[in-house]
């Protein structure tokens, strides 16, 4: 009797852990602590210079703490998450007002593609990767139109597969921001509203083909309005769409991206229509030494106040991990224009600007 529940429980035992064994899971922990020096130009109307170190962003990626995990369910299915913190390495301070503000979501994922429900990216910010050559850098599109790499959405569901070549994706969100920060990190339009089911909410989509060595790459974001919503979308009758049309080539050792982001933002009495163009190229003059540029300019087709930017960085690779960098730019603005080269900087209404950043990343 004895030697017969020994060996049940053996049993037992050994069932538990294949099906254990089955459902692995793995959490990874990763980030970039990215920290710059600066100068530039004419950061106020009296034409004052300023050297300062930078907060909202590295002079290559913003700083990030995150852990990314998955759980094997079997029958290629997958449960997934993501918690990504942004921090300022220059005081320590946590970025987006947030204590996951860059991404928190979770989800499945399949052959069919992913689905994650959370605070997610949307798919304007998504089709900017590999085409924008600077990327999410202090010096970048950014300074252009924050909306580019601070395009995340609360409460949102989206969806993303590729096939063949063709990734398709879209997100829904029931309220895009819940935040009354101010500015990039919060616009106060949290939404979910039983009074107002349009307020605050957004949609986006894509459409991408990757072929050999090139891509053509498609986008629409619509943000809603709501009571109290900053930039004046202070109610749900208003919107602010961007369309992206981007295209790159890449080869061994250079890569060319082009595009043009269309916005009719009904936020705006002055300046509702605007086109940004931009156009960059990088080359990488040996192994562990890349140099890149990118020139753009940000037309409003009601007025003059035009701005337009050049910019060229030199970053040389220490190892895998790290990497130092130096970059300078030119804005220039016309009329009342009044964007600053570095995100989150000043300068005097009109003026030109130009600015130099180097500093140091390392990725964990």
């Amino acid at each position: 009797m004895k030697k017969t529940i020994a060996i049940a429980a053996a049993i037992t035992t050994t069932i538990i852990a294949s099906g254990a064994a089955q459902a692995q899971s793995n959490v990874t922990m990763y980030g970039i602590i990215d920290a710059a020096v600066e100068t530039y130009t004419n950061a106020d109307a009296a034409g004052n210079s300023v050297t300062r170190m930078p907060s909202l962003g590295g002079g290559m990626f913003p700083s990030r703490l995150g852990f990314r995990g998955t759980e094997d369910l079997g029958d290629g299915l997958k449960a997934i998450f993501q918690l990504e913190n942004g921090f300022a390495p220059d005081t320590g301070t946590q970025g987006q007002n947030r204590l996951f503000g860059r991404q928190a979501w979770v989800g499945l994922q399949g052959k069919w593609g992913q689905v994650t429900l959370g605070r997610n990216y949307n798919m304007l910010n998504i089709s900017t990767y590999d085409v924008d050559i600077l990327g999410p850098s202090q010096y970048g599109l950014g300074s252009l139109d924050s909306a580019i790499p601070n395009g995340r959405v609360d409460n949102s569901i989206a969806y993303r597969g590729t096939f063949s070549g063709v990734t398709v994706g879209g997100t829904y969100s029931l309220g895009r921001d819940t935040s009354t920060a101010g500015g990039p990190a919060g616009t106060s339009c949290a939404g979910e509203s039983a009074t107002d089911a349009v307020a605050c909410r957004e949609w986006s989509a894509l459409l991408r083909y990757d072929g050999n060595g090139y891509s053509l790459i498609s986008a629409y974001d619509r943000i809603y309005g709501g009571a109290g919503a900053a930039n004046g979308l202070t109610s749900s009758s208003k919107t602010d769409s961007r369309a992206h049309v981007a295209a790159f080539i890449k080869q061994d050792d250079w890569k060319l991206g082009l595009g043009i982001i269309t916005r009719n933002n009904e936020g705006s009495t002055t300046q509702p229509r605007s086109n940004l163009l931009y156009i960059g190229a990088a080359y990488n003059v040996t192994p562990l030494f890349t140099v890149d540029g990118q020139i753009a300019r940000l037309d409003y087709r009601a007025t003059n106040n035009d701005s337009k930017q050049v910019l060229i960085r030199g970053i040389y690779n220490l190892s895998k991990r790290s990497a130092w960098y130096i970059a300078a730019g030119h804005i220039s603005n016309d009329g009342t224009a009044a964007l600053a080269l570095s995100a989150g900087g000043s300068v005097g209404a009109g003026m030109g600007q130009t600015g130099i950043i180097t500093g140091i990343k390392h990725s964990f």
